[in-house]
């Protein structure tokens, strides 16, 4: 990173908006992962396999795993167990994730849901005060009831039941060694410690994490994590039932039940049931692209292809990268697909889901007639689509906040991963277990409903995922050939970032780099906020209607495309990390 900024850009919930087609419109600031400034793009070629992540130890793991004759699943195994020491305010396995898989010998694209999940105790109450109003954001999140049932561990077994080459123990390798050996503090993290005192007044995040005085240890400082290495020990030895059962599981438990804020329910049972699951991936078409993504509990593989739906209408080429007119259309495309999104997205065990109505041609074409290009639409609805009864689908706004991490690998062989991975909000519950961070998931739920009485699909239930935007994307050519994969943290912003980037590689033939480095214009709350880069076009964007805000973004868009020049990959600029292979 060429420099480091504490700008504490609030980002406004993206999900909070419009609640029917005349209704109210909701705008609440959450603090998102800060930003840290930004380097300039960041671009690779390698020939035979690369990783992309958010940090270079993490991709080094990576790497050396595919160096040893890994597979894409093997590699995303040790760059997870990675991060979760580098990149602790972003995921580990304390959270959960999404993974969308290529098999190149079997032409089958898989989708695996990680996804935490409440206890089973859990109620629709869960995050009201007791004179039933809902809890203000910080107040659900930090403690123990906003704790789901870490999904990543058993997601991690999964992948490598079905695509995983190397002994699993192998796997944990890198990660064991940094835990032992240690890593030294990075600017980026550094920052981040600085700016939550939630996290800092937890003690064992204190003790790990600061100086006596309370300031976060130094850059450079090197960081050993003994704990950690214990549990990633025992997870090796047992598989995922080191985690799950046993004594890391007990820690667990004892954590979320007694602490100091929200103490809650979660049990034994709740750990030792869990599982990841493959769901059928979501795709449809963009001009001559066919786009995979993940479906519920995710909204992110069902928004990314309505919005693209949407803009197909339009030739966007001819109006220019970065012009006002085709930062207008991403936005507008992307409010109609948030607002679906608000309605009917939740966890498909639960409920129905009507996900072939929402990326229906027809339907889309429906939807783009909304759009126009002269001005900003008044109210961006939801549309109408056939869904089962006995389930009263209004708007349900969730403001799901953005500290995830994504990460892209293609292997030898040409098997593809992109994966996404969170705890939610920075560090997450700020409760810290074993060495590693507890997710704040279930804050994703619709609970400002409940204090109002409504029965919305993504309410707190027992036993259920929360709605989610990570949307991890694999891309296929005309010929049907594998050529993208990608993704990005940023919550419900997650959408509009992949849909930016590939735009910009699809429309404007721009390199995996400079489609990640591309500043963005993301609609947030009740306007448009918009990227250094793009201020230029600010007058015109609020000719068009909008209100428009300048300020930055802490995504991490790392994608790899095949060439014919090889594998070329883009890390995000804004984040640490690299393209790295071979």
């Amino acid at each position: 990173m060429t420099h480091i900024s504490l700008k504490s850009f609030r980002l406004i919930a993206v999900a909070l908006f419009a609640t029917t087609v005349a209704g109210p419109v909701f705008a609440q600031e959450a603090l998102p992962e800060i930003a840290t400034g930004r380097s300039g793009p960041k671009s690779g070629t390698t020939k035979s396999y690369m990783v992309v992540a958010a940090n270079p130890i993490a991709g080094k793991a990576g790497t050396d795993i595919l160096a040893a004759g890994g597979s894409a699943a093997d590699a995303a195994i040790a760059v997870q167990l990675v991060l979760n020491m580098v990149e602790p305010q972003s995921s580990g396995i304390g959270g959960g994730a999404f993974a969308l898989y290529w098999d190149a010998k079997a032409q089958k694209v898989a989708s695996y849901d990680g996804r935490e999940m409440s206890p089973a105790a859990a109620e629709e109450n869960r995050f009201l005060t007791k004179d039933g109003k809902p809890m203000g954001r910080l107040q659900a999140m930090v403690g123990g009831k906003s704790v789901g049932v870490p999904g990543v561990v058993r997601l991690m077994e999964l992948l490598h039941q079905r695509h995983g080459k190397l002994p699993w123990a192998k796997l944990f390798e890198p990660a064991i060694a940094i835990a032992d050996n240690g890593f030294a503090i990075s600017p980026r993290m550094n920052a981040l410690l600085a700016s939550d005192p939630s996290f800092k007044a937890n003690p064992t995040a204190h003790a790990y994490y600061y100086e006596a005085d309370g300031s976060p240890k130094a850059v450079g400082t090197v960081l050993k994590n003994p704990a950690f290495a214990k549990v990633l020990r025992a997870i090796a030895a047992k598989g995922a039932d080191g985690f799950y059962t046993g004594e890391v599981a007990a820690d667990i438990v004892r954590t979320v039940t007694t602490a100091t804020n929200n103490p809650a329910d979660m049990t034994l049972a709740d750990l030792k049931t869990y599982k990841a699951i493959e769901r059928p991936p979501v795709c449809g078409m963009y001009r001559t692209y066919k786009i995979c993504g993940m479906g519920p509990p995710s909204s992110g593989g069902i928004g990314v292809i309505e919005t693209l739906g949407v803009l197909s209408k339009f030739d966007l080429r001819s109006m220019g990268a970065q012009s006002a007119t085709s930062e207008h259309l991403l936005i507008e495309a992307g409010r109609l697909a948030l607002a679906d999104r608000a309605v009917y997205l939740a966890d498909p065990d639960k409920i129905s889901v009507p996900t072939e109505a929402l990326i229906a041609p027809d339907y889309l074409k429906h939807r783009a007639e909304l759009v126009s290009v002269d001005k900003r639409m008044a109210d961006a609805p939801a549309g109408k689509v056939p869904v089962k009864a006995g389930l009263n689908l209004i708007t349900a706004p969730s403001p799901e906040l953005p500290s995830t991490s994504h990460f892209s690998i293609v292997d030898a062989e040409g098997n593809a991963l992109a994966m996404t991975t969170s705890v939610e909000a920075q560090f997450g519950s700020r409760l810290m277990v074993d060495g590693f961070v507890l997710n704040n998931q279930l804050t994703d739920f619709s609970y400002q409903d409940v204090a109002e009485k409504r029965t919305v699909a993504n309410r707190v239930e027992g036993g259920k995922r929360p709605r989610s935007s990570m949307s991890p994307t694999l891309v296929f050519n005309a010929d049907g050939k594998f050529e993208m994969a990608l993704g990005s943290p940023l919550g419900a912003a997650i959408v509009g970032l992949v849909v930016k980037t590939l735009v910009g590689m699809i429309d404007f033939q721009l390199s995996p780099a400079d489609a990640a480095a591309a500043p963005g214009a993301l609609f947030t709350g009740n306007g448009v906020t918009i990227e250094e880069g793009l201020e230029p076009i600010k007058p015109a964007l609020e000719a068009l209607g909008h209100q428009v805000r300048v300020g930055e973004f802490a995504s991490g868009i790392h994608v790899i495309r095949v060439t014919k020049d090889g594998l070329v990959g883009g890390a995000d600029p804004r984040r640490e990390g690299e393209v790295l292979g071979k």
